[in-house]
């Protein structure tokens, strides 16, 4: 089988023992064969053939928690952010010092990761750059993160707001 790890060191998957599906009813040891353009092949111990095999595509595995290393200063598992209460940093407008969400999804995004914020029903969802800029502040045992996000960046005044529709093929604005 093919194995998408998310780890630093792709053959680090086989280092934390079995892996089990979602539901932890089913578990599974590795038998690492290969590392090939980031992903692993293995061999899954009860996965006999090609057509067991088929059947479990796309299912995701995971590893019991007490098999991880404790994460290094400034390091998090993706576990321990989701779910986090977000409350905005002080000075940063009138939503200063409330708690706007909770973390609901970490996003990769390139070089940086983007925290999906749930400010509830009927709202839209804040994203935020995981960056020690927009996340200076992160306490799990506390179960809260603070967030300061980048402004949003407002239109000049009487700067003409087109969209892709209304220009022309000369990149000109229709008037």
């Amino acid at each position: 089988m093919k194995i998408k790890p998310f780890t630093e060191a792709p053959e680090d998957v086989a280092a934390y023992g079995p892996v089990a599906d979602e539901a932890g009813k089913r578990w599974f040891e590795l038998d690492l064969r290969e590392v090939r353009g980031g992903l692993v092949v293995a061999v899954l111990d009860g996965v006999a053939d090609r057509n067991a095999a088929e059947a479990l595509k796309g299912l995701r595995l995971y590893v019991s928690r007490d098999a991880l290393p404790p994460a290094d200063d400034d390091e998090f598992y993706h576990a321990d952010l989701l779910g986090l209460e977000a409350v905005m940093a002080d000075g940063a407008g009138p939503e200063s010092g409330k708690t706007i969400g909770t973390v609901r999804a970490i996003i990769p995004a390139g070089m940086t990761e983007v925290l999906e914020i749930d400010r509830g029903p009927g709202t839209d969802t804040l994203l935020v750059p995981f960056t020690r800029a927009a996340v200076p502040e992160i306490n799990i045992k506390a179960g809260r993160l603070v967030i300061d996000p980048p402004g949003e960046t407002e239109d000049e005044p009487g700067q003409d707001n087109a969209t892709n529709d209304e220009i022309n093929e000369n990149g000109k604005t229709e008037e």
